[in-house]
């Protein structure tokens, strides 16, 4: 089987159900900015990471594609490939999960810090842009409020996950500071 049809050549792309749709509409954008999420979170994982973090983005991955399936059916009334309640509540439970080993933040902190904390912040920017897609899309067309609130979840997980990284590694999160002040790490004298 050829991986080129041609189908799509005049613009338009197919959606789950059949009906074509602009490859600029709403839909498309919003899970293609969920795809583009899972394709930095697998650049997450070929950095090598904890196990506990590589089983957990290799899990988030899988969901992805659900959400992916999610957005592109605008037919709720078909159960399959969507996201549930439970997972919102898996990233509820895992946020809290890694939260608890970080210090408190009292102060905004830059992206950054080792190379697979720095992919995990570019995973959470992607998937803010997605969440704000699949929001922009809701406002004209019907979208399961699951998919809405995992992936708000997810980008507060993706936050909580590159300091994570970066504490294990011993990188400290640098803080931001107003104009003309510099980023501090956040273990050094203010």
């Amino acid at each position: 089987m050829k991986i080129y049809t041609g189908t799509g050549d005049d613009g338009t792309t197919g959606l789950r159900g059949g009906r074509r749709v602009s490859k600029g509409s709403a839909r498309i954008l919003a899970y293609g900015a969920v795809d583009e999420a899972n394709s930095v979170l697998g650049a997450v994982l070929s950095c090598g990471s904890d196990p506990d973090i590589t089983s957990l983005l290799t899990r988030i991955q899988s969901d992805l594609f659900v959400a992916g399936a999610d957005l592109s059916s605008p037919d709720l009334s078909a159960l399959g490939n969507r996201i549930s309640p439970a997972m919102v509540g898996d990233m509820e439970a895992a946020i809290d999960r890694y939260e608890e080993d970080l210090p408190p933040l009292s102060n905004f902190i830059l992206p950054g810090g080792g190379q697979d904390a720095a992919l995990i912040h570019l995973a959470r920017t992607v998937v803010r842009r997605a969440e704000a897609m699949a929001v922009t899309l809701a406002e004209s067309e019907a979208v399961n409020r699951s998919c809405i609130m995992y992936l708000n979840r997810l980008s507060d997980l993706l936050f909580v996950l590159a300091r994570t990284v970066n504490r294990r590694s011993g990188i400290p999160d640098v803080i931001w500071r107003p104009q003309g002040t510099g980023p501090t790490p956040s273990n050094a004298e203010p």
